[in-house]
């Protein structure tokens, strides 16, 4: 099973971003499902909810068909770690391909994505920065690998 990240804006050269970058490739590291990062941009200057139709447009489009959508989104399900391990073991005992995580930019994630999704997922109510969002989703997905693997790493 291939794991994709589609996200909404790109890492800048050091920075502000390089402690999230840090943190999204130290977990990243520890994955074994096959994982890509699919960064999108528009460089255009659009009001938020064009921007946000934008993003939608170009983050639907790193998805290969047939994937499972996951948007990651405030207004999403909170789940357990247990919980989304599950969900992935399940998608991976069914022989899913692709499992896209769809990660939308500073101003949120278009209806568009959320309605195609399987699971809207949810770090919780407070609002996150999205670079931050990488590396919360990379450590979940290791996470989710080791109580598959019945690793010691996750203790309940």
């Amino acid at each position: 099973m291939r794991l994709i990240i589609a996200a909404a804006g790109r890492w800048k050269s050091g920075g502000k971003s390089a402690p999230e970058r840090t943190l999204f490739e130290h977990y990243a590291g520890r994955i074994t499902f096959a994982l890509e990062l699919r960064e999108i941009e528009e460089r255009k200057k659009l009001n938020p909810a064009q921007l946000i139709k934008r993003e939608a447009e170009l983050l639907l489009g790193q998805v290969p068909d047939g994937a499972v959508i996951v948007a990651l989104d405030e207004t999403g399900k909170a789940l357990k770690s247990t919980d989304f391990a599950k969900n992935l073991g399940t998608w991976r005992d069914e022989g899913v391909r692709d499992v896209a995580f769809v990660i939308g930019g500073a101003d949120g994630l278009d209806e568009a994505v959320k309605k195609r999704a399987r699971l809207v997922l949810s770090f919780g109510t407070m609002t996150w920065p999205h670079l931050l969002v990488r590396g919360m989703l990379a450590e979940q997905i290791y996470r989710a690998q080791c109580i598959l693997a019945g690793h010691p790493y996750h203790r309940e």
